[in-house]
C-alpha cells in the first residue's frame, strides 16, 4: 500500500458509538494510558505538530478520534485509561466508548491492528495488563510500542526492554518497538508494521 502520510485529516471525534465511521478502509487503533504519548506519537508518524491534540490535562478528552490518512487508512486514537482524577461518570463514559469501539464498531472487521502504547520508564501498569489480556481474549492483533525511550539511559533501557519482552501476558512472538517522538526512533519500524497489517 502506497500512502501519502502528509494527506492526513481528523475526520471525526466520536463521543458515542453511533458516530463511529463506516468508511470501508482499514483501521489501526492506538491504545494506552493517559499521558503515555499517543498524541505525540501520532503527530510524529504524520510529520505534524498539532493534528493530534496533546492535552495539557491528561485524561480529560473522552472521544475516539478517527484520522483519515490519504483516504486509505484510519488511525484511530482511543481515549487514554488509568487517569485517577476522572469522576465516576467520566469512567462510565470512557468504558462505554472504548468497549463500544470493540463491540459496536460497524467496521470491526476492518480493525487490522491495535498499537498498544506503554511508557518505557514505567513498564506495564495493571491497566496495560488488563487491556492486553482483553485483546488476547478477543483474539485481536496487537503490537507493543514502548514510548519515551529518549528518557532512558543505556542501563535503564536494557532493563525496560527485558521487562517488556518477558511479561507472560504477551502472546508469543509479539512485536515490541522502542519509540521516541523526540528522536524519531522506531518511526520507520512502526510504519512498516502498520502498513503490513493494513494490507492483510
Amino acid at each position: 500500500m502506497k500512502i501519502n502520510t502528509n494527506n492526513a485529516t481528523l475526520k471525526i471525534s466520536a463521543g458515542k458509538p453511533s458516530q463511529f465511521l463506516r468508511n470501508p478502509v482499514p483501521q489501526i487503533a492506538f491504545s494506552g494510558r493517559s499521558n503515555v504519548g499517543k498524541s505525540s506519537l501520532i503527530n510524529s508518524l504524520l510529520n505534524r505538530k498539532g493534528l493530534a491534540r496533546v492535552s495539557s490535562a491528561p485524561g480529560k478528552t473522552i472521544t475516539v478520534n478517527f484520522y483519515d490518512i490519504d483516504s486509505k487508512l484510519f488511525l484511530v486514537d482511543l481515549p487514554g485509561y488509568g487517569y485517577a482524577k476522572r469522576t465516576a461518570q467520566e469512567q462510565i463514559v470512557w468504558s462505554n466508548l472504548v468497549d463500544g469501539y470493540f463491540t459496536k464498531n460497524p467496521n470491526i472487521d476492518l480493525l487490522k491492528l491495535v498499537v498498544q502504547l506503554v511508557d518505557s520508564r514505567i513498564g506495564y501498569t495493571r491497566d496495560d495488563i488488563d487491556m492486553i489480556s482483553f485483546m488476547n481474549e478477543m483474539d485481536l492483533p496487537y503490537i507493543i510500542v514502548a514510548t519515551k525511550t529518549d528518557k532512558l539511559n543505556k542501563t535503564e533501557r536494557e532493563k525496560a526492554v527485558k521487562a517488556l519482552i518477558t511479561n507472560p501476558v504477551l502472546r508469543e512472538g509479539t512485536t515490541i518497538i522502542l519509540f521516541s517522538s523526540e528522536t524519531k526512533e522506531g518511526k520507520d519500524d512502526l510504519w512498516k508494521e502498520i502498513l503490513y497489517y493494513a494490507e492483510k
